[in-house]
């Protein structure tokens, strides 16, 4: 039953990347939108979203979350037309639409041959900080999920490994190898935070315990690794503004706990800035 789920799934999506295509961007990207806002909710739980925003941000009135989850899915939805579109961000092709600032930090890094750990959360067009990493040169391996439907994630791989990031590690137990072997090279590693996992720590995020990774602090202490938080928002219907933060330094004397806590602490931050830049239909306090 669910692999015949995941062939609808994957037909569907299919024909609404060719039909993105045809639209080209900017008419793409306002059709994802409605798409988004329209089905979005078939697809997550509403009662888990409500459930995450209420707890996060108590003081925020119904209006207000409702407009949240209608922002989130419309992203959502933009997102999914903006994957037809990767390549020509990758070739610069729509570099109009992308600011960067902080972008002097990258050829620090190349500069300085000291690779860092970047990190980030889900926030609007994630996919387009790995990519910009790489573009610039940096040499950099990033950790993702794959999809659950195995035909869309055959997509996904092919698209991110092409267009995104060359090298990808496979979040697991082969996954902590291959980050340690890319580690060895110098190469930077590029990651979410934001998202449940099955082996970390509880560490609060909005003052809720939630199962965090522990890999960027793991890798501070084993390599002496720095920090670059990475943000990304939409700042109107087509554009996007990236912001690459300084290097943090941290001690290596302190504790996995106290590192992984201070990095819940700066993706808090950046949540309560605009909520509804977020995706908050992963299920991150399970």
């Amino acid at each position: 039953m669910k692999i015949f789920i995941y062939l609808i799934q994957f037909f569907i999506i299919s024909l609404l990347l060719v039909l993105f295509k045809i639209l080209g961007y900017r008419m793409a990207s306002n059709f994802g939108g409605f798409i988004g806002s329209f089905f979005g909710q078939m697809f997550r739980s509403k009662k888990l979203i409500e459930n995450n925003i209420k707890k996060s941000l108590p003081k925020i009135s119904e209006n207000e979350m409702e407009e949240i989850i209608k922002a989130m899915w419309s992203n959502y939805g933009r997102i999914l037309s903006d994957y037809v579109f990767i390549k020509n961000f990758r070739q610069s092709k729509l570099e109009k639409y992308l600011e960067i600032e902080g972008k002097e930090i990258f050829e620090e890094i190349k500069k300085n041959g000291e690779p860092v750990v970047f990190i980030s959360g889900h926030f609007n067009n994630f996919e387009l900080m790995a990519m910009e990493i790489e573009k610039s040169g940096v040499s950099v391996a990033a950790i993702y999920r794959p999809l659950n439907n195995i035909f869309l994630n055959k997509i996904m791989e092919l698209i991110r490994k092409k267009y995104i990031c060359k090298h990808q590690i496979k979040k697991g137990i082969s996954g902590i190898r291959e980050i340690l072997q890319f580690c060895k090279k110098g190469f930077s590693i590029a990651l979410m935070i934001d998202q449940r996992v099955s082996e970390g720590i509880k560490s609060n995020l909005f003052g809720q315990p939630a199962l965090t990774t522990t890999i960027p602090a793991q890798l501070v202490k084993k390599f002496g690794y720095k920090i670059v938080p990475i943000y990304i928002e939409r700042i109107n219907k087509l554009n996007y503004k990236m912001k690459i933060n300084r290097p943090i330094k941290f001690d290596k004397n302190e504790t996995i706990e106290s590192i992984t806590n201070q990095l819940n602490n700066w993706l808090e931050k950046m949540i309560s800035i605009k909520p509804n830049q977020w995706i908050w239909s992963h299920n991150r306090w399970k």
